[in-house]
């Protein structure tokens, strides 16, 4: 019903707009927002155990937020306490303290997250280009990059990049010190990594401003303006700097180059032998890893070549500090380059590049399609086809909504699904201070369903980059694997005592050759997984699978539950 107005809200600028119009195409905005949010909801909330892949590592230990008694001792959790930032983890316990718990909370706040996104990227487009609809196709771009990906997805640090990122911007184009400030400060407190690139925005557009000639007399509210951010990221900077880290130092290159965790298949692939994959597709060394879509890639692209031609597209006459998305590229691409020659002392390098192009992309992909429109609407009043072109743009629009129908999942969720609520209720029935040992898929969902210690996990738990941290989970591994499959009784009950094993989660088939072949986090562990393998091919069997009978203190489906108690009293006395 609007689309009649089209030609004139392309045309002119905001304030010759009826205000009514930038509430109609940001209402729209806000409904596809909302509409992709409540999708997420409904995989949120479809059974009683769920929660996101990342949320298992980043997001369970909060639960001591509601019951201190939760992971005594417990290694992983203290470890992802420590390394969870400031802002990340205030935020969680404030809500805790207000009823809501981690866990409920990291399924209610993604669709929220993707509001608060979608109405400051819709203020950015109008900052730079005031014009409703362009706010609305960038807007409505950058929702499909989000939801496409498990980012905002997780509610883990990285899920506040995108609102946060996104509010800096807002706020610097409009020059507001207070608003600002406020995000550069709640970058650094929630995602540090992106409050460098934040920095280098602000820097090269203090130069820019100050036209890079000392003697030139600048105004004083300029230095001020940039004077007191640089205070602010400063201070949020010198703060993490003297944060206590138990578990490192940060691992090298040559170090990491030497352990298969960041090798081909490894757990946490860094090094790839592909130059494109390595620099540009890899998920932790590449600038834009797992885009997904290019539509937004493509059309930022052909910005500056429809700028170079401005008599072809009058309405880039109104396009206003659009120097900020270089800026932007430029300060990405700056810290990118420096966390791969320092690797791994700034994190990985893919994390200063693939959330602030999707943000460049998506509001430069809109600004383009609008110009095009726009262009294409004055062609059919001069051709006397007003109608014809109305319809392209018509088409236009379609497209960029129907996008995601081409997807092979819309949206990316990354929901982890509890199946076995009934051992998971048994494992929450035991004392709190309880160790489980498992080789399984499904020990990486205890701690979250269960709330109750692992000695390792097989899924993100093995993170490598603290070596303090890493030589632990390391030694955990291989201990585990050799006891898990050990013929001998004698070992698997000094495993036991040494690391304080209640119980043993133990799945069905799992006390072959065949299975341990084909897991790809045991196959990382050598020479103990092949030790293994040879054991099982020469017919010798595990003390886990003789014991089974005796031990057994819970069976469901598949899995069963070795009680340690059990197989000490059997290693006392004659099998």
């Amino acid at each position: 019903m609007a689309m009649p107005y089209l030609h004139r809200f392309l045309t002119g600028p905001l304030e010759k707009s009826p205000k009514s119009t930038v509430i109609f195409w940001l209402t729209l905005t806000l409904v596809f927002a909302t509409f992709y949010g409540s999708l997420v909801l409904q995989h949120a909330f479809s059974i009683d155990y769920v929660v996101q892949d990342d949320a298992r590592q980043h997001v369970f230990w909060m639960q001591r937020f509601i019951d201190p008694e939760l992971f005594p001792n417990d290694w992983i959790a203290d470890y992802f306490q420590s390394v969870a930032p400031a802002g990340y983890t205030a935020f969680y316990w404030i809500i805790a303290k207000l009823g809501i718990s981690p866990m409920l909370l990291h399924k209610l706040l993604p669709p929220i997250l993707g509001l608060i996104t979608t109405v400051f990227c819709f203020g950015i487009t109008m900052e730079l280009l005031p014009v409703p609809v362009a706010g609305f196709i960038s807007a409505l771009l950058l929702n499909h990059y989000i939801w496409m990906r498990d980012d905002v997805i997780s509610a883990t640090p990285v899920a506040f990049v995108y609102p946060l990122f996104t509010g800096f911007l807002y706020y610097l184009l409009r020059q507001n010190l207070l608003g600002t400030g406020v995000f550069v400060a709640l970058l650094g407190l929630f995602y540090p990594q992106c409050l460098l690139v934040a920095l280098g925005v602000l820097t090269l557009q203090f130069l820019r401003l100050t036209d890079w000639r000392p003697h030139r007399k600048q105004p004083g509210k300029l230095y001020q303006f940039y004077g007191t951010l640089f205070g602010i990221a400063a201070i949020v900077i010198i703060a993490y700097m003297f944060k206590s880290d138990d578990y490192g130092p940060v691992i090298t290159a040559a170090e990491a180059k030497t352990l298969p965790e960041f090798l081909k298949r490894g757990k946490s692939e860094f090094f790839s032998e592909d130059w494109g994959h390595y620099w540009f597709t890899g998920q932790r060394s590449g600038m834009m890893p797992r885009f997904g879509i290019i539509s937004p890639l493509i059309l930022g692209a052909i910005l500056p070549l429809l700028l170079r031609f401005r008599g072809a597209f009058p309405l880039s006459g109104q396009l206003k500090q659009a120097g900020i998305l270089l800026e932007i590229i430029l300060a990405s691409l700056g810290m990118f380059f420096l966390s791969h020659l320092l690797l791994f002392e700034l994190h990985l390098p893919s994390r200063y590049t693939e959330h602030t192009f999707r943000i460049v992309s998506a509001i430069a992909a809109g600004i383009t399609v609008t110009l095009l429109m726009d262009t294409l609407l004055i062609f059919g009043e001069n051709i006397n086809k007003k109608a014809i072109t109305r319809v392209g743009c018509y088409i236009i629009l379609a497209a960029l909504i129907l996008e995601p129908l081409g997807l092979k999942r819309f949206p990316r969720t990354d929901y982890q699904f509890g199946y076995f609520p009934e051992l998971y209720e048994f494992f929450a029935q035991q004392p709190k201070d309880i160790q489980i040992a498992s080789v399984t898929d499904e020990v990486n969902n205890l701690p979250s369903f269960s709330q109750r210690s692992i000695l390792i996990g097989n899924e993100g738990y093995v993170v490598p980059y603290h070596k303090r941290y890493y030589a632990e989970i390391q030694e955990r591994s291989i201990n585990l694997i050799h006891a898990h499959y050990s013929p001998n009784l004698a070992e698997v009950e000094q495993f036991i005592t040494e690391y304080g094993i209640d119980f043993w989660l133990i799945e069905e088939d799992m006390f072959t050759a065949s299975y341990l072949k084909t897991d790809r986090w045991m196959m990382q562990y050598q020479p103990a997984a092949n030790q293994a393998i040879a054991q099982l091919e020469k017919g010798m069997t595990p003390v886990l699978a003789t014991v089974g009978d005796r031990c057994t203190v819970f069976q469901m489906g598949k899995l069963s539950v070795l009680d340690s108690a059990c197989i000490l009293t059997v290693a006392s006395s004659p099998l």
